[in-house]
């Protein structure tokens, strides 16, 4: 596939999905499970220390995330 493609393949499927952390609607970011955690929170996420307050809130956040069961 052709740069010029990829690019336009990529705007058509853009869309935005809610942070677990933050709960804004963002366009970038990963998945953990069944949940989406922004750029911008797994970055502070990464860089806050344990004692840091705003880890305990991160914490909190992040016990919302559920493993997805496995049906057989």
């Amino acid at each position: 596939m052709e740069v010029e493609g990829l690019s336009s393949f990529l705007a058509q499927d853009y869309h935005e999905e809610t942070c677990v952390i933050c709960e804004n609607q963002k366009p970038k970011g990963i998945h953990l499970y069944t949940s989406f955690i922004c750029m911008e929170c797994e970055n502070d996420l990464i860089q806050t220390d344990t004692k840091d307050p705003k880890y305990k809130y991160f914490l909190k956040q992040l016990k919302k995330i559920t493993t997805p069961e496995i049906f057989s």
